[in-house]
């Protein structure tokens, strides 16, 4: 009974081994993401889309009935909870915010939940799971978070600062501050749209700093995220090699 317990996790979770029945799970649960997804592309649905949400529904739910079966393995500890942990947990949450859909198949008439059938779009984040690079990308954004978030709060930092003293010298420009926030992100990123244009030096001289400082925004992250992928390459390729 263990044996086959351990067997399906490995089935489920082992698709950088090499194991030929993994790989199969995996090809079969990314063609089923996909597939149920189309009924977002359609303005109406029949029958078709019907079935494809049944279909799908039922493949998810097996997978997901699995992943928490052996949720003790996933975890890494043997106790019952370790199966609550696994439910709290970003992916095990997602997969259930991905079942919920069926709910508007089931009772159509409702009309208050149609909008459940928007949590098709969690089912794209199962899509991690099943392709080596994805995985790859994901570990590696794990492991450089608080650099990414300190970045993050640097950029909200010089936003509200360039957007308070945009709005102070160019008054006239913005209707409210949340006009100006909207010109300080457009001009950090360097978009700039041109709806919003400063028409005195000083609005200019910040518009032109903002925009420098933009290209430095994109290439700090932009670095700390090669960095750090191909340190995930290596070792990755070093355990392989072992």
């Amino acid at each position: 009974m263990e044996d086959s317990k351990r067997r399906m996790y490995e089935v489920l979770e082992a698709s950088h081994t090499g194991d030929s029945s993994s790989k199969a799970y995996d090809m079969l649960m990314t063609t089923s993401v996909i597939v149920s997804l189309i009924p977002l592309t359609l303005k109406t649905e029949n029958i078709y889309t019907i079935y494809i949400d049944i279909l799908t529904f039922l493949v998810l739910l097996i997978d997901y009935c699995a992943r928490l079966y052996t949720a003790d393995y996933k975890m890494g500890y043997k106790s019952v909870s370790a199966y609550i942990a696994y439910l709290f947990t970003p992916l095990a949450i997602f997969d259930f915010l991905s079942l919920i859909p069926i709910l508007y198949v089931i009772w159509p008439v409702n009309t208050s939940l149609k909008l459940l059938r928007l949590f098709r779009a969690f089912r794209v984040i199962k899509l991690v799971r099943y392709s080596k690079t994805m995985v790859v990308i994901s570990n590696m954004l794990r492991k450089v978070r608080k650099q990414l978030g300190a970045v993050l709060i640097l950029i909200v930092i010089y936003i509200f600062i360039s957007a308070m003293l945009i709005f102070q010298l160019e008054s006239a420009l913005f209707n409210n501050f949340l006009d100006a926030l909207y010109w300080a992100t457009i001009s950090i990123t360097t978009i700039g749209y041109g709806d919003i244009s400063p028409v005195t030096t000083a609005g200019r001289v910040i518009t032109m700093i903002s925009a420098l400082v933009g290209m430095a925004v994109i290439a700090l992250p932009t670095g700390i995220i090669s960095a750090a992928y191909m340190d995930e390459i290596r070792r990755k390729k070093s355990k392989y090699e072992l």
